[in-house]
């Protein structure tokens, strides 16, 4: 019997003695910064995807996607995952993707509206103005500062998200060379954005490429996604678009599967030779 337990105590100390020379270090993907926004007169914080092998030094220029609802707690480790899997398996290059975290996403995707109801319900609408010049002024200028990127500009957006990405593509369509809009909020202020779609879409010079998704969600949603889409088409020389619907995907189900389908448009697999 002593024997016995001798035999199981010199195990558990081999055990535990094994276990202490185990390293542990710090599992890194990026690195997250705060931004003092002058515009904004608050903080904000930008989530940093950088891809294996990043160097600041090196020749390479890299991609770059600005994720709206970029939290931590929101869309932006599912997205990283996302860049990450088509950089391994298919055609995508390496991207750098900065998700921008969220305050108030209602205050920031919304423009100001005047009908009551929906200034009930989002009574701190109106700020869509101030936060999209927080991106050109401030996010751009400090990405393209601080890290190696090329010309190639993505910008995500789902719902408000979405919102925000439709009234940017509108007013400032070279911020971007790709807007991923998904199951956009069309219906904000009685369509009065997606009314103007024709005076906003026929100014645009610079080339850009917009994919629009929508899944079984409300049939107003619906309508105004294939509205969009609709519209995108009208120009051809200049917008470069594509649409899906998603039958299977609900509001909350949707984003994930858009973003892999709008990926895989463009970086489509090829069997290896």
């Amino acid at each position: 019997m002593k024997k016995e337990l001798f035999i199981v105590l010199f195990t558990i100390l081999s055990f535990q003695n094994s276990f202490s020379q185990i390293t542990k270090k710090p599992l890194n993907i990026g690195e997250t910064v705060t931004l003092n926004s002058q515009i904004l007169s608050e903080e904000r914080v930008l989530n940093i995807y950088l891809p294996e092998g990043y160097q600041e030094n090196d020749s390479i220029s890299y991609p770059v996607i600005y994720l709206l609802d970029g939290s931590i707690n929101e869309d932006f480790i599912h997205v990283t995952g996302l860049v990450q899997f088509f950089n391994l398996q298919l055609q995508m290059p390496k991207t750098i993707v900065v998700g921008i975290a969220n305050i108030d996403r209602k205050h920031d995707f919304t423009f100001p509206t005047t009908i009551p109801d929906l200034k009930k319900d989002f009574p701190t609408t109106g700020g869509s103005e101030a936060f999209i010049a927080f991106i050109e002024k401030e996010v751009q200028p400090f990405i393209n500062s601080n890290y190696k990127v090329s010309e190639k500009k993505y910008l995500l957006g789902q719902s408000l998200g979405g919102l925000l990405a439709t009234e940017i593509l509108f007013k400032k369509p070279e911020l971007f060379t790709h807007y991923i809009i998904t199951s956009p909020s069309l219906w904000w202020d009685d369509q009065s954005l997606l009314q103007k779609a024709n005076t906003y879409l026929s100014k645009i010079q610079k080339p850009v490429y917009v994919f629009v998704a929508v899944g079984e969600e409300h049939k107003i949603m619906i309508r105004d996604a294939k509205n969009l889409a609709s519209e995108l088409k009208k120009y051809p020389k200049t917008i470069q678009s594509n649409f899906q619907y998603f039958a299977k995907e609900n509001h909350a189900t949707i984003l994930h599967n858009s973003l892999y389908h709008a990926f895989l448009l463009e970086f489509p697999y090829k069997e290896p030779k």
